[in-house]
């Protein structure tokens, strides 16, 4: 039951880096060049996978819903942050908070189904090669996306809705540089939980359930490139898995140790450093490791550079 002196929270204070000059622009600056190096990365795969016919196959089609995302979940928490710092505040109010636990779950949770059903097309692409242009056809890629996109808003819409029906009597304060759920669950009232519990064990069955498909279609993809007889066929097959099983283990990694660590009633370094590393570092992160060792993004950015060159020069002469 709910005390009769629990009054309504109307905003919330988030976490403080510091009032030290120094460490107030440090944390400005950094969380300025995170946010810029993910918009610039994730916008140029796009770009590249939107002029490239060549590049018009289920796995960027994939790529493209997770560059979205990645953008989508890192503008939902980084800019507030560094909006407050700018005007010396750690307010945000309640519907804020409300709107940036309910974006944040949407893009994480979707993304989580885009990397699930990517492992789906690798594992369809190297195992079942025969069948792949049957299977991962262009109205099946679409159903998919649909679905992850849509399992995702109505997963955040049941987490969000849970989280904030509960009452907040002990305080507002959320020791994070966003509104993050384990926290507010730390400030709300103890005894109406378990609707909330129920709902999270639900996400981490799910999440669980993903991340063992991914793991299993894994399994199966590198027992068939075991058998592939020649060299440079497994190095191919091997080069084609590698960056998504890279993305797949640092979002699982670092979002299971930043939500199954104890949550502490004060300001903690190692808690805000899980939290920068689940919620900002894979956004960064995946544009680089799909690019890094991929030949056909490599030849699009090549043949982007050489027509900006070209038209840039067709102007110079017709000016002069």
């Amino acid at each position: 039951m709910m005390t009769s002196n629990c009054t309504a929270v109307t905003e919330f204070l988030l976490l403080g880096f510091s009032d030290a000059l120094g460490l107030h622009i440090l944390h400005l600056a950094t969380f300025l060049t995170i946010y810029l190096a993910a918009l610039i990365g994730n916008l140029l795969v796009i770009t590249l996978i939107a002029l490239d016919s060549h590049l018009y196959t289920p796995m960027y089609f994939f790529l493209l819903n997770l560059s979205i995302l990645d953008i989508g979940s890192i503008s939902v928490i980084v800019p507030k942050s560094m909006a407050n710092s700018i005007l010396n505040t750690r307010l945000i109010s309640y519907s804020g908070c409300v709107t940036q636990v309910f974006f944040f779950f949407f893009f994480v949770t979707a993304d989580l189904a885009i990397l699930t059903i990517m492992a789906y097309d690798r594992y369809i692409a190297i195992c079942k090669p025969l069948h792949y242009a049957t299977v991962m056809n262009r109205r099946a890629c679409l159903h998919m996306a649909a679905t992850a996109w849509s399992t995702a808003l109505l997963y955040s819409a049941l987490h969000t809705g849970n989280t904030f029906r509960l009452p907040f009597c002990h305080s507002n304060i959320i020791n994070q540089f966003f509104c993050e759920v384990p926290q507010l669950l730390r400030i709300s009232f103890s005894e109406v939980f378990t609707s909330e519990i129920q709902v999270i064990i639900f996400g981490a069955c799910l999440s669980a359930g993903c991340i063992v498909f991914i793991f299993v279609s894994y399994i199966q993809i590198f027992t068939t490139v075991l058998r592939i007889p020649s060299e440079q066929g497994r190095h191919k097959a091997v080069s084609t898995c590698l960056p998504h099983l890279i993305v797949v283990t640092l979002l699982g990694s670092t979002g299971m140790i930043a939500y199954m660590k104890p949550t502490s009633g004060s300001p903690s370094a190692l808690d805000l450093m899980l939290s920068v590393l689940y919620s900002m570092i894979p956004p960064v992160m995946n544009p680089v490791i799909y690019s890094m060792r991929n030949k056909d993004i490599k030849a699009a950015l090549w043949k982007l550079v050489r027509w900006k060159w070209f038209i840039q020069k067709k102007m110079s002469v017709f000016l002069q």
